[in-house]
């Protein structure tokens, strides 16, 4: 029985003792983890409780909270009561959309997201990348982000197809040794080839309860570096190398020195974004163009790459004829 049959069952249904074979899309998650996905909706301090108690057995016998699964493994749950949860919904026009793969192999999809369409559901959007594959991909047993991109952002984005995996790539991000590179275009000209920008970052909520994020001493160890790749006279194209992996990262540490970038609807220059949206650029120019990653199976180097979206290579060549036009 898989995860994902279970979940339905026991949404549904009353309450009861239930059995779920573990295989391989969950073999190698701790058992805490495991019951507070699969008891969605039921307090944290009660799964702690099952465990503590011997309620919960895996092959007949009692586990500690660290204990990880192995496939073939039989849990036993107890009957406990989880939240009605709904489903995303995703409209049938969506299902027939085509995502751009870059790199897929029995552990890993890597796929170049659009701007616009968010990597999951919530916070007032229905669906967005996993759910939709997973519409998709009805046969598949596991799929899951590794990581994630802000809805504006397009660009290389991982979806891992077996548990195994994700728990390889997200331990080779926190520490450093996945290296990721983005593209963007910013007010102002930028003059250093190349620029550590070190500033902490805090998040915070504003009155309306919409997150942000300011520098601020009180922030976490924030690092990106800054390429100049062209320079205009108002505007500047830089690729930007994340070290850590703060919300909103580079575009508050841009926005910070006084550099914001194009289109950005938190960040930005409002009035210079609302010019350019009536015809020149209507998103925010912020692209995922670079992966290099040991892979999670083989350990071989992968190295990808996602070339800049049509709409913002046209706005690239536009400042390229302008910029020639105006300045010779």
């Amino acid at each position: 029985m898989t995860l994902g049959k279970t979940l339905t069952d026991q949404a549904a249904g009353t309450p009861a003792v239930r059995r779920v074979r573990i295989d391989e899309a969950v073999a190698g998650q701790r058992i805490d983890n495991f019951l507070l996905t699969f008891c969605k909706g039921v307090p944290r301090s009660h799964i702690y409780r099952i465990l503590r108690s011997g309620e919960v057995r895996v092959n007949g016998g009692r586990v500690t909270q660290t204990y990880r699964l192995k496939e073939g493994d039989e849990v036993r749950v107890p009957p406990v009561r989880v939240a009605e949860r709904e489903a995303p919904v995703v409209p049938a026009r969506a299902v027939r959309q085509v995502l751009d793969v870059v790199f897929e192999d029995e552990a890993l999809l890597v796929i170049d997201k659009p701007a616009g369409l968010a990597v999951h559901g919530g916070s007032g959007v229905s669906f967005g990348v996993i759910e939709l594959l997973r519409e998709q991909r009805p046969e598949a047993h596991f799929l899951e982000l590794a990581h994630r991109l802000d809805r504006e952002t397009s660009g290389l984005l991982i979806i891992c197809k077996k548990r195994s995996a994700l728990r390889v790539v997200q331990d080779a991000m926190r520490h450093g040794q996945m290296e990721k590179r983005y593209l963007t275009m910013v007010r102002g000209r930028w003059m250093n080839p190349l620029e550590h920008l070190r500033q902490p970052l805090f998040k915070y909520l504003t009155p309306e309860g919409e997150r942000r994020v300011m520098v601020s001493p009180e922030g976490k160890p924030s690092h990106s570096i800054a390429r100049l790749v062209k320079r205009w006279e108002r505007y500047s194209l830089l690729e930007v190398e994340l070290k850590t992996g703060r919300t909103h990262q580079i575009r508050v540490h841009l926005q910070s020195r006084g550099f914001p970038l194009l289109g950005d609807d938190k960040y930005g220059d409002f009035p210079l974004n609302k010019a350019l949206a009536h015809g020149e650029l209507a998103r925010m120019f912020l692209h995922a163009a670079s992966l290099r990653l040991a892979h999670p199976v083989t350990g071989k180097v992968l190295a990808l790459s996602a070339a800049l979206p049509k709409e913002l290579q046209a706005f690239v060549d536009q400042v390229d004829v302008t910029q020639k036009r105006d300045y010779g």
